[in-house]
């Protein structure tokens, strides 16, 4: 999976001393793999309050042994200080057969990571608001080919579009909200190199959390209305703020604050019980920390006034008042793991339907021809509504470097969290760490190959 300029950004503000491998930490770091051994072998039970049900991996045609083959590796990144802790979840079939709990939550107190840490997912939240629109599309409230000046009126005062050489450009037409879907609306996120980038950053927006500022996001899209694009809208694909503008819409469309349409439409009928924008105080135990690695590559708690992602942010003592749509949620494993397979299952879960197979089917499509590519995705990927899809096969002079089937979907998160989904392998996965910048060796890429490699039926 590609990770724009706003997952790779990340700077260090706190130096705090590096966690030690001590006897008393190897310990706990064994019997969380057990715990993740018995998670694969399906000896942990049968279903959780708000989990998917647990099944045995050789039921679903995976091997138990082969998946724990991951657990030595993170205990390895823990001890080694690369990352704090890790929570990894492999659902085949609709059953879990792996959950994997390794390592702190938190250097400073020493929390161990649970099944059930809540995480900043940042990004992630992206195929959620996604999933919003087409609920929204689905009654008949809104279309695709809508102009989001429609809704957002702001925007009929966007400058045009800033060149290189500081020339504006009037815009060709309006943005619409599959070009906002698609992040091909023109509208960057402050942290590249085009000429409206420099003025997102001279307007406050440089790709850190919008989670800290002390209004709705409303009046937050307004101001990046007026702020020129980088290119005419439909001709390039720029990772930026296109998904909060969403979120916005579907704020106006519904008559409810976006927190509101995603826990009446989405969190409750899912049971997603432990997602939110904001920590609520009594969950305070179970958030993992924001960490970071310095110059040098050691290992640090991110500081608690820092908003960016390498800190702590506003997440649990912030003004709480924007919802962004782009990347505000926090979530556990087994809440996402819920909403993956509702996708999975063409909408529906339990019963419940959050969206049609129509649906889900159009939002799990390339949409971007080429462009996606030329935007710094691997060749033979392409971009849905929130998510990356892998396209070419095995034939084509470039193969993509995943082991994931042809038509799967993932994204991920600034803060180092994935997933992915694959319909032909009935397979949902998901990786979630607290760590900016991410550790060198991509741990998260290593769990992929170590999933399939464990797949051994169709």
């Amino acid at each position: 999976m590609h990770i724009s300029q706003e997952e790779q950004r990340g700077s260090s503000r706190r130096r705090l001393a590096p966690m030690p491998h001590s006897t008393t930490c190897k310990a706990v770091l064994r019997r969380l793999v057990a715990i993740s051994l018995l998670a694969g072998l399906g000896l942990g039970g049968t279903v959780g309050a708000q989990g998917l049900p647990k099944g045995d991996a050789r039921s679903v045609g995976m091997s138990a042994e082969r998946l724990a083959r991951f657990d030595a590796l993170a205990e390895a990144a823990v001890e080694d200080g690369r990352l704090a802790g890790v929570v990894t979840l492999v659902a085949r079939r609709g059953r879990v057969v792996q959950e994997g709990v390794y390592g702190l939550a938190d250097l400073d107190d020493r929390r161990p990571m649970r099944q059930d840490t809540i995480f900043r997912i940042a990004s992630m939240t992206k195929p959620l608001t996604s999933v919003a629109i087409m609920i929204l599309l689905e009654e008949g409230l809104l279309l695709l080919s809508d102009p989001v000046t429609r809704y957002l009126p702001a925007f009929d005062r966007t400058p045009g579009v800033l060149g290189a050489d500081g020339t504006l450009t009037p815009i060709d037409r309006p943005i619409t909200l599959l070009d906002l879907l698609t992040h091909s609306s023109g509208m960057t996120g402050g942290g590249g190199d085009d000429g409206a980038d420099a003025a997102y950053r001279a307007a406050g927006f440089d790709s850190s959390p919008l989670n800290d500022r002390d209004e709705p996001i409303a009046r937050i899209v307004d101001k990046l209305a007026a702020l020129p694009l980088a290119a005419q809208p439909g001709e390039r694909c720029i990772y930026g703020f296109s998904t909060d503008v969403l979120g916005a819409v579907v704020e106006k469309v519904s008559g409810m604050s976006l927190a509101e349409f995603f826990r009446r439409r989405i969190f409750r009928p899912l049971e997603m019980h432990d997602s939110s924008f904001f920590l609520p105080p009594s969950k305070l135990d179970r958030l993992a920390a924001a960490h970071t690695l310095d110059a040098d590559g050691q290992l640090r708690r991110g500081a608690d006034d820092d908003m960016d992602w390498t800190g702590q942010g506003a997440f649990v003592h912030g003004p709480r008042r924007v919802y962004s749509g782009g990347g505000g949620l926090l979530s556990t494993a087994p809440d996402y793991a819920r909403f993956l397979q509702m996708l999975l299952n063409g909408g529906e879960l339990d019963g419940v339907r959050i969206l049609s197979p129509a649906s889900v089917r159009l939002m799990t499509v390339n949409h971007v021809s080429e462009r996606y590519a030329e935007a710094g995705g691997f060749p033979g990927m392409g971009f849905g509504f929130g998510f990356e899809i892998k396209l070419k096969s095995d034939t084509h002079a470039y193969v993509v470097p995943t082991l994931a089937s042809l038509g799967s979907y993932a994204w991920g998160g600034a803060a180092y969290t994935s997933f992915w989904v694959d319909p032909e392998q009935d397979l949902v996965a998901i990786f979630m760490a607290q760590l900016r910048p991410k550790s060198q060796d991509d741990l998260s890429r290593r769990f992929g190959n170590i999933v399939y490699q464990a797949v051994l039926e169709p």
